[in-house]
Formats: C-alpha cells, structure tokens, sequence
C-alpha cells in the first residue's frame, strides 16, 4: 500500500506523536467538545488527531480557500466531524462557522478570531475558553476580552511561534510557493514586502537569499529603521511600489493594496498576500476597477489584470494566503508546525484542567508551557549519549 502525504506529515510530527502517546494515557479532553476553524491540510490532521486522542469530541471547519479535500476525507475516516470543505465565498465560510459553533463546543481552537467573535453574537453556557492561532485574530479579540472573560491563549504570541514559524517557516513556505506558482526568477527582481513583523522579516530574508533586491514598507519608523539596520531598502511607500516586479502584503491589516494604486504599478508587477486574512489586498477592489479593461485567468490560481493602458498586473491566489493555495500547496514546514501545533495542544490541555483562569483572557501562551515544547523538541534532537 502506498503511503499519504498526510501519513509523511504525521511520521514527521514527532512532538505532537508523543503528545498523543501521552494523551492516550491521561484524557484531559474526556467528555468535552472542540470546536476548531483552521486550516485543514495535513499538518492539521495530525494536530486534530492529538486531539482526539486526548477524549475529545471534534467538530471542525477549514479557513477560506486554503481547506485540502484530502485532509477533510482523512479526518472524516478518523471520525471527526468536518463541517463543509473548500470554499472562497466568504458567506459559506461563515455558515459554516456557524455550525461549529451550534455544537456548542466546551473548548474553541480559533484562527483569526472567527469563532469567538461569532459566540459572543450568540454565547452558551459551558465554554471553557480556548485558544486563537494568529496575531490577526489576537487583534480582533482584544478589545473583546471584558466580553470573553475566560482564558484564551495566543498561540501566535509565544516565542516559539514568532521565530519558529513566523520568521523562518512562513518566509520559506511564502518563497516555495512563488516559485512553484509563477515558475518565475528571483534573482536580480525588486521585492517590496509589506510588513516587518516576525512573517514580514521571514519573507524579506527567504527572497533576499534567492537573489532578490528587497525593500520594506512598514508603518511604524522603528520598525522601518530595524529593517534599514537589517539592509533591506526602506523608500517611501509609492516609491516601493512603483518599483516593484512583486509585491508581497503581510501585516495584518486591510485595505494595504487597493485600487488607487493602480497608477503606480509597473506593467507585469505580481500581487500575492501571506496574511491570514484576504483583505490586505482589496482583490475584488482591483478587479472591477474603472481602469481594467479585462482579465485573464490560468491554471493553479493566477488571475491577470489587463488595463486599459496595456499593462497588466498579475494577481495570486486572488489575495488569499499564497503560501496555501495555488499547486500542491504544502503551507509552512513540518517542524515548524509540529512546534506550534505542541504549543496548541499544551494549551488546550491547561485550559481544560483550569490550569489557566479568566485573567489569562487573550495572552500569550504561558512560560512554562514555551519551555517543556522547546525542551522536548531538543531533546528529540539531542539525546542522551551513552558512553
């Protein structure tokens, strides 16, 4: 019998195999509900799996056009139950949501704050509390944490996750996937990255390493003055724009790249957002502005804008997270995932045990828990040598 990507992932995922070996044992999630809005692809089966392992009830979606058919049909044959499957219609996203959370779930594993936003339009008794993946979802909830007021852990937040995932994983995944969607060169290109965070920072250096030239856009000067210090070009924004072969959105924010830059951009410049959420490119914006005169869509998820000036501007995966879309979208690296998806599973268990009170209500994942997932991924490196 042939073997799955998903049974590699799962072979790789070391941390989170003994974490099931674990759970199996001790049940912290016996007779309690998760419910979960993440990226379904094969990192996340055996995220969700740990999970199940543990006692849990699942009951799970994906995020917008990033859900793989074959991770839904591998959790599904695991018993999890999987509301809907790939979609980029924002308003089937959002039913199915809607379902996850009338299962009623004790525990909520959020990426974005779509869950629990959504349950304080329409609370229940009994949820614990939960965690939330991203800083974008951190963003959202908070405000929010007088209204939530139990405990949410930002898995996105820890250390581990910034440097781990965010700066090394995303930048490589984020440069993979270009080249595997576009089959274009790096080398000798102008880059501008939108955004010096710890994903903004990964995506900098990933293309600077390919041969590319790359400048920052950043709306704080401290940051701006860090990513000068770091030897990446820091010119106004329209002038970063304007000079850009690629533009690569990653803040956080709405609205980064919008119709009214479509003066500004040079004829061929390619569009592609690594941020959670696709609003930081307006795609829908661009696409039915007055200065487009049609497009041109290809295969793997590239659409060309073609304006009435004759230039074209080349859109990826239609502003959503390109780094998992387009072909063969595999997302960030096994190991980085296996560390952060240890930081969720840890997390969930503290919640669940009441490790963890209301005063801990969207804060950054717990000291010790960063330290036992950094020291069990190095000790897996490192063990013990015998004399």
């Amino acid at each position: 019998m042939v073997s799955t990507r998903i049974d590699w992932v799962r072979e790789h995922c070391r941390l989170l195999r003994a974490i099931s070996a674990e759970f199996r044992q001790t049940r912290p999630f016996d007779g309690l509900t998760i419910g979960t809005g993440i990226h379904l692809e094969a990192k996340t089966v055996a995220l969700l799996l740990t999970l199940r392992d543990g006692g849990a009830r699942l009951v799970s979606t994906g995020n917008l056009n990033t859900t793989q058919p074959d991770a839904v049909e591998a959790l599904r044959a695991q018993g999890v139950t999987v509301i809907g499957g790939p979609t980029k219609d924002s308003a089937v996203h959002a039913a199915y949501l809607d379902e996850v959370l009338a299962a009623e779930p004790d525990l909520i594993l959020d990426n974005g704050g779509d869950l629990f936003t959504r349950y304080l339009d329409r609370p229940y008794d009994g949820l614990l509390g939960g965690t939330e993946e991203t800083t974008s979802g951190r963003m959202r909830l908070e405000p929010l944490r007088d209204q939530l007021s139990r405990p949410i852990l930002v898995i996105n937040d820890s250390p581990i996750k910034q440097f781990a995932e965010n700066e090394h994983a995303v930048g490589q995944s984020a440069l993979e996937s270009y080249l595997r969607m576009t089959n274009r060169v790096t080398n000798g290109e102008q880059v501008t990255v939108f955004g010096y965070g710890a994903c903004g920072r990964g995506v900098a250096a990933n293309f600077r390493g390919a041969r590319a030239r790359v400048s920052v856009v950043d709306v704080d000067p401290v940051t701006r003055l860090r990513a000068h210090l770091d030897g990446f070009g820091t010119p106004p924004r329209d002038t970063a724009v304007a000079s850009a072969d690629l533009i690569v959105t990653v803040t956080g924010a709405r609205d980064v790249l919008t119709a009214a830059d479509l003066p500004l951009l040079r004829d061929g410049v390619i569009l592609a957002n690594a941020g959670h959420f696709p609003a930081e490119i307006d795609a829908a914006g661009l696409i039915g502005a007055a200065e487009v005169a049609g497009t041109r869509e290809y295969a793997d998820d590239l659409l060309t804008l073609e304006l009435r000036d004759g230039r074209r501007v080349h859109l990826l995966a239609r502003g959503h997270m390109f780094n998992l879309a387009g072909p063969r979208p595999l997302g960030n690296s096994i190991e980085s995932m296996d560390l952060g998806f240890a930081l969720q599973a840890r997390c969930l268990e503290a919640v669940a045990n009441r490790s963890v009170d209301a005063a801990s209500c969207v804060v950054p994942v717990p000291g010790p828990i960063d330290a036992a997932v950094a020291t069990a991924y190095l000790d897996r490196k490192y063990p013990p040598v015998s004399r």
